[in-house]
């Protein structure tokens, strides 16, 4: 007859841990197992008849209970493991910088991971290994648009201070124009892909039929959009929508206009336009720094639900579609969070080992 082990004594406390494990629905399997063989052996019987009632073999549980008799409820654990010793470590990340550091080969513009690997005589996978490593993204770009204008600071601060803290009884808006908005003509739909995804598709050839100009102006305090379509970006076209534009605001006293520019040609030498229209004051952003004007966010916002894949026949139907968007977003409107920051030029580098060191 197989000899009883004896009984295992468990704490009520580590019992009550045990069972939360063996409950668990997240817990790894491994831990559940044992927690089940420590629980098992604490009602005591024969190590086999448990190992039976488990699944397991019978050495499986004397390992488990050695383990809990020394360890405890850390012995659901694994022990540490040392590993396989690692093949490629610093000394190879300094190969690999060393590299990055001189010109890529064959006129290639910049290094990718198999020419790095060719020219190094590495494995492919040790050397998108360590790139991970130490977050070095060699394909994925950013670009950036540093203002060398030395009245940056002063002129930043007049746009942003309108933005987060307008003058009383007055009205910010933040206007631009879209150039060159060109009616596309081609084929739309949706495909399957090879990996069984549908996708949006349009056909790669298209035709031209003549482009439009947009002029938008975004309210600030309230993401409300005006805009006017024309056929140029003259300046009197520019100053025709700001008419347009005040005409469709009611007529209060004292009220002022204070509206954000950029730097654009038409935009400027107004004098006589502004002296008529003393209550409207032109704020210009620095030059080189066109995210500071506001209605960009607008701007990128309708070229993905309007423009982006979009298929137009005629411009009269650009038309149609960009002015029925405009009305469709004014009943959705809010203000944008103004979040934005300024890219330094200090922290652009000329290599990556200046960058990560």
């Amino acid at each position: 007859m197989p000899r009883k082990s004896p009984i295992l004594f468990v704490s009520p406390d580590v019992c009550r841990q045990l069972e939360a494990v063996v409950r668990s629905k997240s817990e790894e399997a491994r831990r559940i197992q044992r927690a089940k063989i420590i629980l098992g052996l604490k009602e005591g019987g024969t190590t086999k008849a448990l190992a039976a009632r488990l699944g397991i073999r019978s050495n499986t549980v004397i390992d488990c209970r050695r383990r809990f008799e020394t360890r405890g409820i850390a012995s659901l654990n694994d022990m540490p493991r040392s590993g396989q010793p690692r093949k490629y470590g610093e000394a190879t990340l300094k190969q690999i910088l060393n590299k990055l550091e001189q010109a890529p080969p064959d006129g290639m513009a910049c290094w990718d991971g198999p020419t790095l690997a060719t020219v190094l005589n590495l494995p492919a996978h040790a050397v998108w290994g360590i790139l991970r490593k130490n977050n070095i993204c060699l394909k994925r770009q950013r670009s950036w648009c540093v203002s060398t204008d030395p009245e940056f600071a002063a002129k930043a601060a007049d746009v942003v201070g309108l933005y987060l803290d307008p003058p009383c009884n007055a009205i910010v808006i933040s206007i631009d124009e879209k150039p060159s908005i060109q009616a596309l003509s081609r084929t739309t739909g949706y495909v399957q892909t090879t990996n069984g995804k549908i996708v949006r598709a349009y056909k790669s050839t298209y035709r031209r039929n003549g482009t439009l100009n947009l002029f938008a102006a975004l309210e600030v305090a309230t993401g409300a959009v005006a805009g006017k379509i024309t056929e140029r970006k003259t300046r009197a076209d520019f100053l025709a929508f700001m008419d347009d534009l005040l005409v469709g605001y009611p007529k209060r006293e004292g009220i002022e206009f204070h509206v954000v520019l950029d730097n654009y040609c038409i935009h400027k030498k107004n004098e006589e336009w502004l002296a008529a229209h003393p209550n409207v004051h032109f704020h210009y952003t620095p030059t080189s720094a066109s995210w500071l004007n506001m209605v960009e966010i607008w701007f990128g916002i309708m070229s993905r639900k309007v423009l982006r894949g979009a298929s137009h026949d005629s411009k009269p139907h650009l038309k149609e579609a960009i002015e029925a968007y405009i009305a469709a977003y004014d009943k959705i409107k809010k203000p944008f969070k103004w979040r934005k920051r300024e890219v330094k030029g200090t922290q652009i580098r000329d290599t990556i080992v200046n960058l990560i060191n």
